[in-house]
């Protein structure tokens, strides 16, 4: 696996679990930042946010609602404000461009110990964490409070 020698650009994003009734299934809302912006919305008519961007945010959510069936399955009941932030890097490794991610996932008032099984057992199962496990370096920060 190769590291990522110098950042060229990253994606960010912060997933909760959307608990509005009125929120019709598939809706997508994306409120993204950029390089020398603070943040900014782009509309269906006007999508035009970077790989990285695109690549967390389908991965947050992906994470996200493994990381609640996991809690479920090992009967641990999560916050109602639980959230996963991921920050996808593509970067410079070598001769070439490689990936990197950082997760930083807040569960408050629960134990580390308890937050970080969660967070192993839902990378073994989350497709786009299988899909890039062993090919890119993740870095896993854990928040409890």
């Amino acid at each position: 696996m190769e590291k990522i020698e110098k950042v060229l650009a990253s994606g960010d994003t912060h997933a909760t679990v959307n608990r509005d009734p009125n929120v019709k299934p598939g809706a997508l809302d994306l409120k993204l930042s950029g390089p020398g912006v603070e943040s900014m919305e782009f509309l269906a008519a006007d999508l035009h946010p970077r790989a990285e961007q695109l690549f967390s945010g389908a991965w947050a959510g992906c994470y996200i609602t493994n990381f609640g069936r996991v809690a479920a399955m090992k009967k641990v009941t999560l916050p109602s404000d639980y959230s996963v932030d991921i920050d996808v890097s593509i970067g410079s490794a070598g001769g070439g461009y490689c990936l990197g991610a950082e997760f930083t996932v807040r569960v408050p008032g629960l134990a580390t110990e308890v937050v970080e099984e969660l967070a192993q057992l839902t990378h073994q199962n989350c497709p786009y964490s299988k899909a890039v496990h062993g090919n890119i370096e993740i870095s896993m920060n854990i928040v409890t409070v």
